[in-house]
């Protein structure tokens, strides 16, 4: 039986290095506040305020380290709270996506496109996918056992890295429609 660590991830941007500067000023640096699951990937103190046509959340954590470009991810209830239209979709595949403003002590960034809704998914090292039983960018099923909420996740992606650590992520939406608590493990049904 496959089983791994469900983490929430709560809504959370991620800036580029010029975005950052915008911003916070030149020559910022983000502050780690607290390192994350994923090996290399922090919380940090600052936060910015991220508008949508219809309201805004005034101080949404950025994630570091900083990225080629700036990406927000929203829970689907987020998004449509705010007035942004934002598919689900992996990380990184910003392409057509929604649209916000980011505002920070500084000044404020446009994002044309860059705001998503996480597509459920794993994080497996090449070692953890073999003895699983499954492969990168394979689509499996999680199932997870919580009191009076138990389901299961279609629809998962599995992504395989050697920098990674076991865990699936999902988003708060999902993690209410659960009951999720922390320490909660899933397991892979196929």
């Amino acid at each position: 039986m496959a089983k791994v660590l469900v983490e929430t991830s709560a809504r959370h941007v991620h800036v580029s290095k010029e975005d950052l500067e915008v911003l916070f000023g030149a020559g910022y640096e983000l502050t780690k506040k607290k390192d994350l699951s994923q090996p290399g990937q922090y919380a940090c103190e600052e936060r910015v305020a991220v508008i949508g046509a219809k309201g805004q959340f005034p101080a949404v954590s950025i994630l570091g380290p900083t990225r080629p470009s700036s990406q927000v991810e929203l829970s689907a209830s987020d998004a449509r709270s705010i007035g942004v239209a934002a598919p689900i979709r992996e990380s990184g595949d910003t392409a057509g996506s929604g649209a916000c403003k980011l505002v920070g002590p500084k000044g404020e960034v446009e994002l044309k496109e860059g705001v998503i809704v996480a597509k459920r998914h794993i994080h497996l090292t090449p070692a953890d996918a073999e003895e699983f039983g499954v492969a990168d960018k394979e689509i499996v099923n999680v199932k997870v056992e919580t009191e009076g909420r138990n389901l299961i996740f279609g629809d998962v992606v599995v992504r395989v890295n050697p920098n990674f650590a076991a865990a699936m992520h999902i988003d708060t939406d999902e993690s209410n429609a659960a009951l999720a608590t922390p320490g909660l493990m899933g397991e892979i049904v196929k």
